[in-house]
């Protein structure tokens, strides 16, 4: 049996921090994903780099990382990523989406993706799991209503019926969605921790994205809810390494 191959489709510029003191997101997707004697490869896709036809059949799996970006835009990249996706879902390889990730995955499989009528929403939040999905991840002794980092202000909106949304939370209606056995997205981060989300708060004030009282009660509020990282590592591992 030959070495298990996966790729992170990186959407995002690494900043400064990030690249200093986790290796950039790939190294924050590695840590959290790789075991021993696999091989992980990263493609720049925001940059325009891109697996050919090729290298695409080498690969056991993809991860399909958040960006600034939104995913309803029709940048260049962007339309070729949805494009790489329904080619990627036709061979039937496992697919990992996450934030904005989650949502191009979404517009691939046919559904609409948009702004979130309720703004912004960072921190910590609460998914509630769908019955069927608790059934699904039984295995994996994980409770059905798991926090996690979120920090995003578009959302998935609708998905056509061959999609299961199989988690949602207060705020957004499709927090989690399966698409057969071989496709996940996830709108919040399970990469993450408060060390980075303060970071991307301070990134979004500076950028006039937010506004100072909100970065500053964004900051006040961190803590209150732990995002269970251990539960949602066990959840994606399992997933995109055919363990479900």
């Amino acid at each position: 049996m030959g070495v298990r191959r996966f790729a992170v489709l990186l959407c995002a510029e690494d900043s400064d921090y990030v690249k200093r003191k986790y290796g950039g997101y790939f190294g924050l997707f590695e840590k959290m994903l790789a075991e021993e004697g696999e091989k992980w490869d990263a493609f720049r896709v925001g940059c325009g780099e891109f697996p050919n036809d090729n290298e695409i059949g080498l690969y056991d799996g993809f991860v399909v990382t958040g960006s600034s970006n939104d995913a309803h835009g029709n940048d260049v990249w962007i339309c070729r990523l949805v494009a790489l996706l329904k080619k990627i879902d036709s061979m039937k390889k496992k697919v990992l989406g996450i934030c904005f990730g989650h949502q191009v995955l979404g517009r691939a499989l046919g559904g609409k993706i948009g702004r979130n009528a309720a703004g912004w929403d960072i921190g910590a939040t609460d998914i509630q799991l769908s019955p069927s999905s608790a059934k699904l991840f039984s295995s994996l002794k994980i409770p059905a209503t798991l926090p996690i980092i979120e920090c995003h202000r578009d959302e998935v909106q609708e998905l056509p019926p061959k999609v299961e949304v199989v988690g949602w939370s207060t705020k957004t209606g499709i927090e989690m969605f399966r698409c057969g056995d071989h496709l996940m997205g996830i709108q919040g981060h399970p990469e993450y921790n408060e060390d980075i989300l303060l970071h991307l708060i301070d990134r979004l004030h500076q950028r006039n994205l937010i506004a100072e009282s909100y970065a500053v009660q964004l900051k006040a509020n961190m803590g209150t809810v732990d995002p269970d990282r251990e539960a949602w590592k066990k959840l994606c591992v399992s997933f995109l390494k055919g363990r479900l």
